[in-house]
């Protein structure tokens, strides 16, 4: 029984391997075996898009639905507190604030000044209480607009890319259908597509993220560069110069996160590439730097090519890996002044322009 027991673990154990393993088919296959599984995968990761954006859409429906109701109460309540101001306002202008200021100035004794004193205080911090709280339901009826434009704009994006994403999946999936169609043995061929996409979507797409997270968790502590480097921060006219070069970056990084030991990294004229393998996962990342300055001073990675075991991936993909994790650096956690304004990829070398912004 013992011994059932563990062949049964042992074949499990064969049957896992098999199943998760990375597909051996860049070696074997033609080109246009090539951008057939291209294109397959391309159609996965358009497909996750586009559940992404139809998420998204439906949580920003409910919000909008939520915001109209929220705008028809307060529509409601302003009515009351408009009708309620606009009688205040019209007494000063009528003269009733001045007879009472009148009485008050015609007291025959101090108490009774005193007296009448308190009274016209009491109607002024009213008066003062009405007119605030109009003033702050307008403030929120307005707050509540601009959100609910925002969201309907965002709302009409959302459609718009939607649409977008779909007619690109429909033309890729209406070429990869014609390619099987015409080739000599659409059997393998699907298979192959089989197996790339299970091989994706089990092991593929969670190593990406791996990657692009410890890379993320590395640049979070990129002021700890300058400890190690400080003539990488050269003084200038005006500002300072960060030079950093190629081997100390990888160095660096591969300091930070043992992941990232097997990667390499090379600043080539203006991109970066990244690239590295692990157990049969190959993965190569080229991107360039900009300059951003909203929400704060930046310098910002983007991903202009992903590659997985030789397969390019589409922008959608890229677009959602740089949203989901932070491969900038920000100048002011480095010296609190200064900011960027350039940053410039040179063979082995990024050079980063910074001003003083006292």
């Amino acid at each position: 029984m013992y011994r059932r027991i563990i062949s049964l673990c042992v074949l499990f154990s064969l049957l896992t391997l098999v199943c998760f393993r990375a597909p051996s088919l860049a070696a074997a296959i033609t080109e246009e075996e090539q951008a057939i599984l291209e294109k397959s995968l391309s159609i996965i990761e358009i497909d996750r898009e586009i559940a992404r954006i139809e998420r998204r859409q439906q949580e920003t429906e409910t919000s909008v639905a939520m915001l109209n109701q929220q705008l028809a109460e307060k529509d409601e309540q302003i009515i009351t507190s408009r009708e309620q101001a606009g009688i205040r306002i019209k007494a000063y202008y009528m003269g009733e604030r001045e007879s009472l200021l009148g009485a008050l100035l015609s007291v025959d004794s101090l108490r009774d000044f005193f007296s009448v004193l308190d009274y016209y205080q009491i109607i002024a911090e009213r008066d003062q209480d009405i007119l605030g709280t109009y003033k702050t339901e307008y403030s929120s009826l307005k707050k509540t607009k601009d959100t609910l434009d925002k969201l309907s704009n965002e709302l009409s994006d959302m459609k718009e890319n939607l649409l977008k994403q779909r007619e690109r999946v429909a033309t890729l999936q209406q070429s990869v259908d014609s390619s099987l169609s015409a080739s000599a043995d659409p059997d393998k061929l699907q298979a192959m597509i089989q197996e790339l996409t299970n091989y994706w979507e089990s092991v593929g797409l969670k190593e990406v993220r791996k990657y692009f997270h410890a890379l993320s968790l590395a640049m979070s502590e990129f002021p700890d560069f300058l400890s190690n480097h400080k003539d990488s921060l050269i003084s200038v006219k005006g500002g300072y110069t960060l030079v950093i070069r190629e081997e100390e970056l990888n160095n660096f990084l591969h300091d930070k996160q043992d992941l990232l030991r097997n990667m390499s990294f090379k600043f080539e004229e203006s991109k970066i590439i990244a690239q590295g393998s692990r157990d049969g996962f190959d993965l190569k990342i080229e991107g360039h730097y900009s300059v951003e300055n909203a929400p704060d001073n930046s310098i910002m990675f983007h991903v202009d090519r992903l590659i997985f075991n030789g397969f390019e991936l589409p922008d959608t993909t890229s677009r959602e890996l740089e949203k989901d994790f932070d491969l900038g650096f920000y100048p002011k956690q480095i010296v609190p002044f200064i900011e960027a304004t350039e940053a410039t990829i040179t063979k082995g070398i990024l050079t980063v322009k910074l001003k003083l912004s006292i």
